[in-house]
């Protein structure tokens, strides 16, 4: 027994040494999240924008988890509108960039993703991005093209531009 004893203290101090990367990951991970009023003002910038230019829209904001943090309909915007919004922003959360740059890069796959929930392949979904991490896309439809629906989503983002940069 007294000649194992070594054998392990020497398998116990490599140990650590043999893990690192296990011995580094954390329990719980500090997430960075996009709050309900930034995602609220995100929402309602959009569909102002929109307004400006004569459209009524809806827009959402998903969370990076996909989840819907805020969703708006403007008063006269169609009912489907705000499916088709949630969907373009998760094309946004599910890629990392803008739905319509998706769009041009991948046509290959396009049908098959429009037949996954919670994704359309199609214009007007942005990525939400504060300090270099990705925490939300807002997705807009209702416009008269897609082209029109992300030009409103660009402009709510640029109107909280400074929020999103100065994030802690």
């Amino acid at each position: 027994m007294t000649a194992l004893r070594p054998l392990a203290l020497l398998a116990l101090s490599l140990a650590p040494a043999a893990t690192p990367a296990l011995a580094a990951q954390p329990d719980v991970l500090p997430v960075k999240q996009i709050g309900l009023e930034l995602a609220r003002d995100i929402a309602m910038d959009a569909i102002e924008a929109c307004r400006g230019s004569g459209y009524t829209v809806s827009a959402v904001v998903l969370d990076r988890a996909g989840n819907v943090q805020a969703a708006l309909r403007d008063s006269l915007a169609p009912r489907h509108t705000l499916e088709i919004a949630e969907r373009k922003a998760g094309m946004s959360i599910m890629s990392g960039i803008d739905s319509g740059a998706f769009r041009a890069a991948r046509g290959d796959i396009r049908p098959e993703l429009n037949h996954i929930d919670g994704l359309i392949v199609m214009e007007g979904g942005l990525p939400i991005r504060a300090a270099g991490s990705l925490i939300g896309a807002v997705g807009v439809s209702g416009a008269p093209g897609g082209d029109k629906d992300a030009a409103c989503a660009a402009a709510a983002l640029r109107k909280v531009e400074e929020r999103l940069e100065f994030a802690p």
